[in-house]
């Protein structure tokens, strides 16, 4: 069961649900505490056990304290008193670089860093409390977020289009539905691929065991996930890591960090997904400083939306803007394309 972000009021206690799980039926028994930290991003094992300790966890409906146990098929809801915070918006100052914009929609360019909505742990500083203040009237999407036709993750940088207009909202989302529009990611991948372009198809789904996890799913387990393709194709050999080109077919949440790595190509110093530790490459220590090294200057995991092509709402033309990779990315780029040279020297 995923989770649940919109607002639910319980007529008898007056709680509002901020999330809620399904215990997959193979969990081995482990305290609530721990499981919830591999399903609730940003939450430390201090803050569930406070939440646990002021009766703010139910399983069954039932409060349970931090120690209790999961078991297969427990239904777990985290209740408070107030509404979820991203149901909240305030807005607030924060400069946005608009590579494009007019009656219509508007072009953004995100850095790395920063939300694009608010979410658990991110309740201020998105991309969503800066639109509505720079912003007046800006239409709902399906999931009441103003503007949002598209979303990209907190450490991925590049282009968003968002709509202006509820015409502009219905006409770009169904592009993206649809799949016309042109989304182009610059990654950053551990390992030297061995074809030179090649496709990525496989159903994408929560993990069943990190819900802060997405996995490929196949064959009899497919229906767990949704349909998704991703394009590559190599721009650069970089010794231990490979530069690509990805273009995304469909938009599913981490689809390129879930891509890669199904396929053994992690993305460089994607946390979540493992690439903060040395994938490829030699034991000794003066590569392990390098790789260090790499890791401090690009913070993050090296994925950047370089291209975004989609039909004006309006003008019914085909518009396509691109963006410079960042500088955090090409410092870390050009610290392997030297590595590489010398090793190969």
């Amino acid at each position: 069961m995923p989770n649940i972000p919109d607002i639910s009021e319980s007529d008898d206690n007056e709680l509002y649900e901020h999330h809620a799980f399904r215990v997959v039926a193979g969990q081995q028994p482990l305290r609530i505490d721990k499981y919830l930290m591999n399903f609730i991003e940003n939450a430390t094992r201090n803050k569930i056990q406070a939440a646990a300790k002021d009766g703010s966890i139910f399983v069954n409906d039932v409060p349970v304290k931090s120690n209790y146990k999961v078991k297969p098929n427990d239904h777990i809801t985290v209740r408070f008193e107030h509404p979820p915070h991203e149901n909240l918006l305030i807005a607030e100052d924060i400069p946005i670089d608009v590579v494009y914009e007019d009656d219509d929609l508007l072009v953004v360019n995100k850095p790395a860093g920063m939300v694009v909505h608010p979410g658990h742990g991110n309740y201020s500083g998105t991309l969503i409390n800066a639109l509505i203040f720079h912003f007046e009237n800006l239409p709902n999407n399906s999931s009441e977020r103003p503007g949002l036709v598209h979303r990209i993750d907190k450490d991925t940088s590049g282009l968003l289009v968002v709509a202006k207009t509820e015409q502009a909202m219905a006409h770009l989302s169904n592009q993206f539905a649809k799949k016309t529009s042109e989304r182009e990611y610059v990654a950053l991948v551990w390992g030297n691929m061995e074809e030179e372009e090649g496709t990525v198809e496989g159903n994408i789904g929560r993990h069943p065991k990190n819900r802060l996890q997405n996995t490929v799913f196949l064959d009899d387990e497919e229906e767990q996930g949704k349909p998704a393709v991703t394009h590559y194709k190599v721009i650069e050999r970089l010794g231990y890591v490979t530069l690509v080109s990805c273009k995304l077919e469909t938009g599913r949440t981490h689809q390129i960090r879930v891509h890669m790595k199904h396929i053994g190509h992690t993305l460089f110093n994607d946390e979540r997904y493992g690439g903060e530790r040395i994938l490829k490459g030699t034991t000794f220590t003066k590569y392990k400083q390098f790789v260090d090294n790499c890791f401090k200057i690009l913070p993050r995991q090296a994925l950047h939306a370089k291209t975004l092509g989609f039909v004006h709402p309006t003008t019914g033309k085909f518009m396509q803007f691109q963006s410079e990779i960042p500088e955090d990315m090409t410092q870390c780029i050009e610290k392997w394309r030297h590595y590489a040279k010398h090793t190969k020297d």
